[in-house]
């Protein structure tokens, strides 16, 4: 995917669903992975022509791992004159040596946000983006249908208001497959995750499924897809046709 692509698909996204305003300071969460890189060039680009302005600054929670190279992305940060955050947890150790935690996956993630919304508030920040695209959007549904019961999935944009922060999606129009190839055009610096559980979780299955799914009926991930912006679930945002004249 060419980034002109991306910066569209982008500018899709957090226009249809209002994402961001004037004066916003938005934290990027980076795991390090090709998602995450992906948002970041992407509002990194968008900054220098949207026209209301706003803030970046990087973030990225180290749950502690020895293996864990940040190194590339303290470089890119450089090259686009982003700041970089990063909060040291000892989150790893807590749930694989203290607690054992045989599906470590739920808590982590809880200790994980926690640990990032308190230093998002810190930073100043008032609006966290997450680097979650189309596919994300499909694969939460086909979990929340399985294994829920419900037809679900989750925002493009959500006000948290105990915190007080606002969490928007902008890859969201994009698709994982123009992700990798935006990753492998432009070399990003992905930073390999050493979490044990990687890849051996619920949201791989639903994953494989997706792509079997599409495979098997060509067009089906798209109408998913559709139907799910068609859905009007209860807590997200109205859309806003974009107008381009």
């Amino acid at each position: 995917m060419k980034y002109q692509k991306l910066l569209s698909l982008t500018r899709q996204a957090v226009d249809t669903y209002q994402m961001i305003d004037e004066g916003d300071h938005i934290a990027v969460g980076i795991s390090g992975g090709k998602d995450s890189l992906t948002l970041l060039c992407a509002l990194y680009g968008l900054k220098r022509f949207y026209p209301k302005s706003f803030d970046l600054t990087a973030i990225t929670v180290n749950l502690g791992f020895q293996n864990l190279d940040l190194e590339p992305i303290k470089r890119i940060c450089r090259t686009l004159e982003i700041p970089y955050k990063i909060v040291d947890t000892q989150i790893a150790r807590i749930i694989f040596e203290e607690r054992r935690e045989n599906n470590p996956c739920s808590l982590c993630a809880k200790m994980r946000k926690g640990a990032l919304n308190a230093a998002i508030k810190e930073l100043g920040c008032n609006k966290i983006a997450y680097a979650h695209h189309k596919d994300d959007v499909i694969e939460t549904m086909l979990l929340s249908l399985l294994y829920e019961g419900r037809f679900y999935s989750f925002p493009p944009k959500t006000y948290l208001d105990q915190m007080d922060l606002t969490v928007i999606r902008p890859l969201f129009f994009v698709d994982e497959a123009d992700v990798i190839g935006f990753w492998h055009k432009y070399q990003l610096p992905v930073a390999k995750s050493p979490c044990p559980a990687d890849g051996h979780t619920r949201r791989e299955y639903s994953k494989q499924l997706l792509r079997q799914l599409n495979l098997e009926n060509p067009g089906v991930k798209n109408r998913m897809f559709t139907a799910i912006l068609n859905a009007e679930l209860s807590d997200w945002p109205d859309r806003i046709i974009p107008d381009r004249h």
